[in-house]
Parts: C-alpha cells; structure tokens; sequence
C-alpha cells in the first residue's frame, strides 16, 4: 500500500499522518508525529528492521524517541547551558532534571510535522521550532527529506534554516533490529571511527577524546556488539568520532546480523555517530506485531554533530548562523545474503 492516511490524535488534538512509501526492495512507513520512521521492511526478509508502534497513542506516551527526528539540538548539553556570542542561554533540564536531551520534552522528536511534498519513494517534512522554545534562540525552520533509492539504500536528509544564532542538530534515531530476534546482541559492527567521548555518570563528554584502541570500543573491524567489562554487557551510549568537521557522504559504518544475514551500511555527512545498544530499553506496551522491546532490543547509529559541541571549542561545529543552510545526510543501505 503506498498513500496517505490519518494515523491517530495527538493529545492536543492535532491530526497525526502517515505515508507509505515503497522503492528499491524497501517499504517504509513515517508519521508526522517527530518526522518518525514508524515501519521499515526489506524485500525477502519478514520482520521489521526498525522498532515502533502500531498506535500511535504509545508513541505519545511511551517511545523513547523510535524512530524520530529529535532537534532542534539532538543528544546532550550539559546543564543545558551555553554561550554564544557572549551571551548566555539556559535551555530546559528534561533529563533528570540535570541534563537538556535531545531539544527537550517538547522538541522536534515530539512536534507534528506538517507534509510539503510526497510521491511513492518519497516524503518531506517540516517544522517550525519557534523562539524561545525550552530557551533557545531564534526561530528554526526544519526538513526532513526520506526517499527510498535503488539497492536497498533509504536517504535521510535534514535542511536547517534559522533567523538568530543557535544550536542546531538534528538526527535520525531510529532503532534498528536486523533479525526480528528480541536482542540485537547477535549483531556484529564495524565504525570507522578510531576515537570515541568518554563520558561522566550523566552521559555527558568529559571533553577527552579517546582512542579507541585496546578497549571495547575499538569497532575498526567487524566485531560482537556483544562484549562484556566485568560480566555485564557493556553499556554503549557514546559518540563515535568520525571526523572534525561535516564533510562529503562516506560510508562510516556496517552492521550485521550473523542469524539473518541482513545487513546495513550508513554512509553520512557528519562528524559523529552516536552507538546506543538499547540498554535503557523498557517499553511497558507491545511494539511492531506485538513484540516485546526489553533491554538491547534495538541499537541506534545516530549520524550528527558531537555530543555537547557547544560546550567544546575544540568539537565540531554546532552553531547556525542566518543565512546559512545546515544539510545533513545519511544513507542506510539494506541487503540480504
């Protein structure tokens, strides 16, 4: 089925869409509602790449962020605070009331994204997140572009536009399973990447910049996502350092399930990805054709800008000045051997 459809209400009584969008051996299924990947099929295999809900009353009340467009600053700023142009911000302490996550409680991962544009293989989407929301500056205008291409490949592509100086990322968070089994620590992995954050008891980067040789974090070559420190799996919810800027789209990383056979390449624009292993996972409600999502159910590659970047000269980028357009694009290519 490809179209267009009312997919539920949103508590303050906004209309939520879904389209349904097939090309290249792939089906994938995006709601208004945080500009979500909801569904995502491959030709050839049954169960759902990604985790999600078939209501969309869970999504308001209980997803953590599946398959979301969280901004208008994805991933952490410590203390929700920071300076530009000498001038001080105070952003909303939405996580523990210690940390600002993923825009705030009420940011764009949670905001009803209008539909600009559709066809068959492709959709996009946009919002406004005004001034002086959860204390940023300015008003920024987002949109996200998914179009499904040949090959297995679906192109995530958010465009940023904004009329004061302010923080802007934003990042694809969707939660992908490549077996249908209840964990994903039958994955192995591969990040190009030969440094990563560590990070305080918050998640926040300390401001090192590791190498990730000799530790459990060293991915260069494919290897386990199932890996232990003391006899417990290692808990992963760290930026993997590709680069120190954006720079032209390259392949960044590849995961696999050793039981399926699927797997999936991301190639990216940014300087960063984010590996979550779901270790936080709970979900109280059934998920995608009832499935329970525990911890480990699903693992985030989340392409963007460094954790915290305004907070660090010496991390990539993090402001959007007017006049400028922010493009930030990942590739996620499906197969099946």
């Amino acid at each position: 089925m490809t179209g267009r459809e009312i997919f539920g209400t949103t508590l303050a009584g906004e209309t939520v869409e879904r389209v349904t969008l097939s090309g290249g051996g792939l089906t994938a299924r995006i709601i208004t509602f945080g500009a979500a990947i909801q569904d995502l099929r491959l030709v050839g295999h049954d169960a759902p790449l990604v985790l999600g809900f078939e209501r969309f009353e869970d999504y308001e009340q209980h997803s953590p962020y599946f398959g979301a467009s969280p901004g208008r600053c994805a991933n952490r700023i410590a203390r929700g605070h920071f300076a530009i142009d000498g001038k001080d911000y105070q952003l909303e302490l939405n996580e523990r009331g210690v940390t600002h996550l993923h825009g705030g409680s009420t940011g764009t991962g949670r905001m009803n994204w209008t539909i600009v544009e559709m066809g068959h293989d492709h959709v996009t989407m946009e919002v406004v997140d005004p001034d002086g929301r959860a204390g940023y500056p300015g008003n920024c205008t987002i949109r996200a572009i998914y179009t499904l291409k040949d090959e297995g490949l679906l192109s995530v592509i958010y465009e940023s536009r904004t009329d004061r100086a302010t923080p802007v990322n934003v990042c694809q968070h969707a939660y992908f399973n490549l077996d249908g089994r209840s964990d994903i620590l039958g994955h192995d992995l591969m990040i190009a990447a030969d440094r990563y954050l560590p990070v305080d008891r918050d998640l926040i980067p300390t401001g090192e910049v590791r190498p990730v040789a000799g530790t459990a974090f060293d991915f260069r070559e494919m290897a386990p996502i199932a890996r232990q420190i003391d006899g417990s799996q290692v808990p992963y919810d760290h930026n993997f350092c590709l680069s120190r800027a954006r720079g032209p789209k390259h392949s960044v990383a590849l995961a696999r399930s050793i039981n399926s056979g699927v797997t999936m390449e991301v190639r990216t624009t940014e300087p960063g990805v984010q590996f979550y292993a779901g270790v936080y996972l709970d979900v109280p409600v059934p998920g995608l054709e009832g499935r329970v999502y525990g911890p480990f159910a699903g693992f985030c590659l989340e392409t963007q800008v460094w954790p915290d970047a305004i907070n660090h000269a010496d991390f990539p980028k993090a402001v959007l000045r007017p006049g400028e357009v922010l493009r930030q694009e990942t590739d996620y290519v499906f197969s099946k051997s």
